[in-house]
């Protein structure tokens, strides 16, 4: 047991250092990165956002940072698939574990996320964050632009999330026409995958809807998705529902006629050519899966967003 370790998330030294923690046992931060509220050196920091309080169907999805956190153990010792690399060999990632917020007093919620996005993001780190249900992609959203600009937003779901609302209220169904309103995002360079509902209107964004992506191969996406986001800076969002439920059923608003997990994550692989600026998985809600499949999918979307950045790095 020499070149083993334990609770690597607490007893690194190095934030690069492989951990080799049991699948079963040691402290369960994501990809069992270090614990560390110090940004200093970090690369890329992974942040669970513990938020469900703005969902239109099954609450839950506060439990999804600690269920994809608990799904990622059994990712952490290999090399990487499909990457074939040890992520964090060179790309320095530390879990900052989870944004406080106040249950009883919700109002407060957007500002709290955006303020404390925008710490992180001020140290230079990539910000990688767990949801929570999808409102909290909003106050990221702006976090995000503010240092970069309008971001094209990719967007994969089963919901268009372009409902109207006054700009006050919290809910997960209404804050991309709320980005684009506000110039948060580019419409016209945007576009959202697996969509199988229908809003009232679409604001402007390109949209492939889950019969046309049934259609298609993992390459004919991708390759639409890198068309028509081009070369400038986008934001990645995943909804969990976009999968079909047999791939993701602990959600909170799961819609049957889905692409399959193999079939995104492999979408996922080939937009290495975006020029990435933060991403996050959401809408993970565990208590409606008996066997962590939806989580064990989330921390999978999670781990294909660090192996893009990784190979972005290596690239250089």
């Amino acid at each position: 047991m020499a070149n083993k370790s334990i609770d690597h998330a607490f007893t690194t030294r190095s934030l690069t250092s492989a951990a080799s923690d049991p699948t079963y046992a040691g402290a369960l931060s994501f990809m069992r990165r270090k614990y560390t509220k110090m940004l200093k050196g970090a690369d890329a920091v992974v942040w669970g956002i513990p938020f469900d309080a703005a969902v239109s169907n099954r609450p839950g999805a506060r439990f999804g940072p600690q269920a994809i956190r608990r799904a990622s153990a059994i990712l952490d010792n290999d090399p990487q698939y499909p990457f074939n690399r040890d992520l964090f060999e060179a790309m320095a990632v530390i879990d900052y574990g989870d944004c406080l917020l106040d249950y009883g007093n919700h109002q407060k919620t957007p500002a709290t996320i955006e303020r404390e996005a925008t710490k992180i993001l001020a140290s230079g780190a990539f910000l990688m964050s767990m949801g929570g249900d999808h409102f909290v992609t909003w106050p990221l959203l702006k976090a995000h632009a503010a240092k970069h600009g309008p971001l094209a937003l990719v967007q994969f779901d089963a919901h268009q999330d372009t409902w109207f609302d006054d700009g006050k209220r919290i809910d997960h169904g209404s804050f991309v026409g709320r980005a684009v309103r506000d110039g948060v995002i580019d419409p016209t360079r945007s576009i959202q995958v697996g969509i199988r509902t229908h809003a009232p209107e679409d604001c402007g964004i390109r949209i492939l809807y889950g019969h046309e992506v049934e259609d298609m191969t993992a390459a004919q996406i991708a390759s639409t998705i890198l068309e028509h986001v081009g070369d400038g800076a986008c934001y990645l969002t995943f909804d969990i529902d976009c999968l079909d439920p047999a791939f993701a059923p602990g959600t909170g608003t799961p819609v049957a006629g889905g692409p399959s997990s193999a079939r995104m994550l492999s979408v996922l692989q080939k937009l290495g050519g975006l020029d990435i600026k933060g991403a996050d998985i959401v809408e993970v809600a565990p208590a409606y899966d008996h066997a962590d499949i939806t989580a064990i999918a989330g921390a999978a979307v999670a781990m294909q967003y660090l192996g893009l950045l990784a190979e972005r790095r290596v690239r250089r």
